[in-house]
């Protein structure tokens, strides 16, 4: 795995966190906005960390380090999609 091929992964599975986030909120107006707000902003967060760590990657041992990043992403990533179904069915009411 490359820098390149590592942040174009994390700006994708943001990215297609954040585009889930606002089709929630456009199809149901008013519904748990502020509770998906702060998921994005959670987001964002989570993008600006890792792509921290993707820029201070150490010279040696590249590959480990960026695996260990992108497995990272997919963690944290799978946990904001959690709080994410709570978030839509308690905006529902189901």
């Amino acid at each position: 795995m490359t820098l390149r091929d590592i942040k174009k992964d994390i700006q994708y599975v943001i990215g297609a966190f954040v585009d889930d986030c606002t089709l929630f909120l456009n199809l149901n107006p008013g519904k748990n906005a502020d509770a998906i707000a702060d998921l994005i902003d959670k987001a964002v967060d989570l993008y600006n960390e890792l792509r921290d760590k993707v820029v201070a990657a150490p010279k040696e041992g590249t590959r480990a380090y960026f695996r260990g990043v992108s497995q990272e992403l997919l963690e944290k990533t799978d946990g904001l999609y959690d709080e994410l179904s709570a978030a839509v069915k308690a905006g529902l009411g189901k």
